[in-house]
């Protein structure tokens, strides 16, 4: 079976992109993590699904897969590629488009220099809606992590996000701290864990450990719950640019209102893959 496909990335967060509204394939967890091998596949960090609407309101489906074969509720990156492609591939003609995730609505809208900007919902922090295994709410939380303890927040962008503030992103831990918190136990379904340092009240900079990825150049659903959670903790302004080591993301939130996210998106190269029948 002959599939085409496109390759892209989001500040160097990168995605094979498949349209599924044109062809049909079926895509199991161990074909995924083949292509999704940088040596002998085609190498990414998530695989992003482009499907007919299920509902008479949204103009597609959009479905996510890690790099590790497993399905994922979000990915802000991945939306703003998303939105891109079903304009090169000539599957809608709207600026804004209504696309259905695993967690919800989301409407992405290129503007005239093709950058995508993205309603990324409203942010969750009660626990149990992260999901996340607490006496009660908090501000922010105490979690026992090998000999010792870490601080964080927790937010839902659609999906889970443990955010940690620190002095020096250069030497936040994580290669060492992001694969303990994304398994934890207080954190059933894993768990995206961020490193955030506040330059000031507009401007921060980010690392994300993604689950079932690992670290990666970006990560836009990271970036929404790292600046919601600093304005949360009243250390950063409505709006705030963020720094990733691909490149930067403006973020936009105000209290009991949805998120925007506005960022860059590129193509890489289209292609054609045998698949086996």
């Amino acid at each position: 079976m002959r599939v085409e496909f496109s390759k892209m990335h989001g500040l160097g967060n990168d995605f094979m992109v498949i349209d599924l509204v044109s062809q049909q394939v079926n895509l199991e967890p161990a074909l995924i993590r083949g292509l999704a091998n940088r040596n002998f596949g085609i190498g990414f960090d998530q695989l992003l699904l482009v499907e007919p609407p299920e509902q008479p309101d949204v103009d597609f489906k959009y479905r996510i897969f890690n790099a590790d074969g497993s399905e994922v509720e979000q990915c802000g990156n991945g939306v703003r590629c998303f939105a891109r492609f079903v304009h090169e591939r000539g599957l809608t003609r709207k600026k804004l488009i209504r696309v259905s995730t695993k967690s919800g609505i989301v409407e992405p809208e290129i503007n005239e220099q093709g950058w995508v900007r993205v309603n990324m919902g409203a942010p969750k922090f009660r626990p149990a809606e992260i999901p996340f295994i607490a006496a009660a709410d908090a501000a922010v939380y105490q979690v026992e992590v090998g000999t010792g303890e870490v601080q964080l927040d927790v937010v839902n962008m659609g999906n889970p996000h443990a955010v940690i503030v620190v002095d020096d992103i250069l030497k936040a831990p994580v290669e060492t701290l992001g694969p303990l918190l994304e398994k934890h136990a207080r954190f059933p379904e894993r768990v995206n864990v961020g490193f955030m340092q506040v330059l000031s009240r507009h401007e921060v900079c980010l690392r994300v450990f993604e689950r079932g990825t690992g670290e990666t150049l970006a990560c836009g659903t990271g970036a929404c719950a790292a600046v919601v959670s600093g304005i949360r903790q009243g250390l950063l302004d409505p709006e705030v640019v963020v720094h990733l080591q691909g490149g930067d993301l403006t973020i936009a939130w105000r209290p009991n209102d949805v998120v925007w996210m506005t960022g860059p998106t590129a193509t890489v190269f289209e292609g054609v893959i045998q698949l086996h029948d």
